[in-house]
C-alpha cells in the first residue's frame, strides 16, 4: 500500500443537484478519507474549482486570462474549506494551506510545515492552485506531490473509470487502457492531465492512478493498487 498519497479532486466531483456542493458527496468523501487515514496513510488533497468558475471559460468570454485564473483560485479555496469542514465533522484533523496568502482563512503554503502535518497524521488540503495564473490544478497536483515526496497521485474522476483512447461517453467503442507510461500519454495526446503536469510526474517518477470516485471504496482500493482504473508510470 502506498505510504504518502496526493488525491486530486475536481470541483465538479463535489457538486450535485445543480448546487456547488452535494452534502452527501462531502460526507461520503470524508468517511472514506477517515478510513484511509486510520490505516496510517499520509494524505494530501488538491481541489479544483470548476464547480464555481473556470479561467479558460472566462477568457473565452473576453476576460483577461490572468484575472479569470485568479478568480478560479479563489473557488478552489472555497472547496478546500468545504472539504476541511466535512473531514473535521468526521473527526479528522486537517490543515488548509493556500498558495495565495489569506491568513485569516488558512495557512500559507510552507513545505516543511505541510510535511510535518502529514507526519502527525493530519490531512493537508492545498488550495489556490500554484498561486500563479496559466497553471492548472492538475499541474498543482503534480507540483505538490513532487514537493512532499508523494508516492502516487490519485486522479479521482467523476463517473469515468480510467483512461480511454476517446471519450467513452460519446464513443461506446472507446478502448480503455489498464496501464500506460507517461510517454504513451504524451505521444497519444490522451486527455489525462495537461502536458506540464504529465511531464512533471514523469520527471519525478510519481505514479498516477485514474479511477472513478463515484464508487464507494475506490480511493482505498487505488491506494492498495486493486482499483479498476488506469495506472500510469514512468516504466515502459
Amino acid at each position: 500500500m502506498y505510504k504518502r498519497v496526493l488525491l486530486k479532486l475536481s470541483g465538479e466531483a463535489l457538486s450535485g443537484n445543480g448546487q456547488a456542493f452535494d452534502p452527501e458527496v462531502l460526507k461520503g468523501l470524508a468517511e472514506e478519507l477517515k478510513e484511509i487515514q486510520e490505516q496510517g496513510v499520509e494524505l494530501a488533497v488538491v481541489v479544483g474549482g470548476g464547480n464555481f468558475i473556470r479561467g479558460k471559460m472566462l477568457a473565452e468570454m473576453g476576460m483577461n486570462r490572468a484575472q479569470g485564473d485568479y478568480m478560479g483560485m479563489l473557488g478552489t479555496v472555497i472547496n478546500a474549506l468545504a472539504v476541511q469542514n466535512a473531514l473535521e465533522q468526521a473527526g479528522v484533523q486537517t490543515r488548509v494551506q493556500t498558495a495565495v496568502h489569506m491568513q485569516e482563512v488558512a495557512e500559507p503554503f510552507i513545505l516543511r510545515r505541510a510535511i510535518r502535518h502529514l507526519e502527525k497524521g493530519r490531512v493537508v488540503i492545498f488550495g489556490a492552485g500554484t498561486g500563479h495564473p496559466y497553471f492548472s490544478t492538475d499541474t498543482t497536483a503534480a507540483l505538490r506531490a513532487s514537493e512532499i515526496g508523494a508516492d502516487v497521485i490519485l486522479m479521482a474522476k467523476n463517473g469515468v473509470d480510467g483512461v480511454y483512447d476517446s471519450d467513452p461517453k460519446k464513443n461506446p467503442n472507446a478502448k480503455k487502457f489498464d496501464t500506460l507510461n507517461y510517454m504513451d500519454v504524451l505521444n497519444k495526446g490522451l486527455q489525462v492531465m495537461d502536458s506540464t503536469a504529465i511531464s512533471m510526474c514523469m520527471d519525478n517518477d510519481i505514479d498516477l492512478i485514474v479511477f472513478n470516485m463515484n464508487e464507494r471504496g475506490n480511493i482505498l482500493k487505488a491506494i492498495q493498487q486493486t482499483v479498476n482504473g488506469t495506472v500510469i508510470t514512468k516504466k515502459k
